[in-house]
């Protein structure tokens, strides 16, 4: 017979596991019951450039299924994170990209996907919606950078897969030179060619939108200024602050200069002294600001998620407009859902492929 305090801590634990089993299947079932609409078939007009399947200088790693489109120059790369929390505006900017290029055929998309999530389930939303894309999903180990991640101003930064970006160049096959990285709560409403084709001079690794009014002491701490040894390091630089949601990246060169390793140091700085408060974005402004190519501010209109702690609605910076960014804490899906939409979240439903269960056939 058991005694009270034993059977006090078994049904203890029973209902614990019986919580866990529940959360874990609530989970699981909000996952697959989460159903997308099939997006319309965009083909490539007549002057886009074709694949020689036979090229003799395509590399063997990128095998044999659609395989020299994953390696070729000729092809517009974008890598994207793939995630369930994200995976809503991950195939409305997938449909983005798509329905505004004049190739959408020669687009190759890279998805990173955590080592933690259903890879297989991930990519067979991506097939359903999307039966023609050109795209392969690959596995990030996030348990390595996971040590070097300090807690930042709102938790969602601090998703390992966030810094999955920094590690691009050791993810993707070695026959992609150049790659446009997007992030997931972003709409293109302008042909993404025009953005891969930003010239990076003879030696620039990235280009991205910057922001030269903006304060950029605000993105690191008083300890970081006021150490001469660390605020040195913009001394030769005119640093202004970028978005890393959307940027143009050589990895050839990232790689030749091994930007990995030097993110990676300063990740583990701030370990040990806290230097910054806002997730990746810090590691990437110490290792790049002031030495990047700048790109017209209309392809990154961020901020219109509002800002890291409210999410107030924003309006658009002055100016054209080519690509439009949810970045903050407010995300358009959420906020429709809510019924409590920003004037602007009305420009990212048309690319909503979510099927809601009163949609009716059309």
């Amino acid at each position: 017979m058991l005694r009270l305090p034993t059977l006090t801590l078994l049904l203890a634990f029973l209902l614990l596991f019986s919580l866990a089993l529940i959360t874990n299947a609530a989970t699981a079932t909000a996952t697959i019951t989460q159903q997308f609409k099939e997006a319309p078939q965009f083909y490539n007009s007549p002057d886009c450039p074709s694949f020689d399947q036979d090229d003799p200088d395509s590399e063997s790693d990128c095998g044999d299924d659609d395989s020299i489109i994953f390696c070729s120059d000729q092809a517009v790369h974008v890598a994207m994170t793939l995630d369930t929390a994200y995976i809503r505006g991950s195939m409305a900017a997938i449909l983005s990209v798509l329905q505004h290029s004049s190739c959408p055929q020669n687009i190759a998309f890279h998805f990173v996907a955590s080592a933690s999530a259903n890879a297989s389930l991930l990519r067979a939303t991506i097939s359903s919606s999307f039966p023609y894309l050109k795209f392969r999903v690959y596995t990030f180990d996030d348990s390595f950078v996971s040590r070097l991640i300090s807690t930042s101003i709102r938790s969602a930064l601090d998703c390992p897969l966030n810094y999955a970006r920094s590690y691009l160049a050791n993810i993707l096959p070695l026959g992609v030179r150049r790659v446009v990285y997007l992030d997931s709560d972003l709409v293109l409403v302008d042909d993404i060619a025009k953005l891969a084709a930003t010239q990076l001079g003879e030696k620039s690794v990235l280009a991205a939108p910057e922001y030269c009014n903006a304060n950029f002491t605000i993105y690191f701490t008083p300890t970081f200024w006021s150490n001469p040894s660390l605020s040195l390091t913009f001394a030769d630089r005119k640093a202004c602050y970028f978005n890393t949601g959307v940027m143009v990246i050589d990895l050839y060169r990232w790689r030749a200069g091994d930007y990995t390793s030097k993110i990676e140091e300063w990740m583990e700085l701030q370990k040990r002294m806290r230097i910054y408060e806002l997730g990746s974005l810090p590691p990437f402004l110490l290792v790049f600001a002031g030495n990047i190519v700048p790109v017209d501010h209309r392809w990154n209109q961020h901020g219109l998620g509002g800002d890291n702690f409210r999410g107030l609605c924003r309006d658009l910076h002055p100016g054209p407009v080519s690509l439009l960014h949810w970045s903050g804490k407010g995300k358009p899906w959420a906020r429709l859902d809510a019924n409590r939409p920003c004037p602007l979240d009305a420009l990212w439903a048309p690319y909503d492929l979510l099927q809601t269960p009163f949609a009716l056939d059309s």
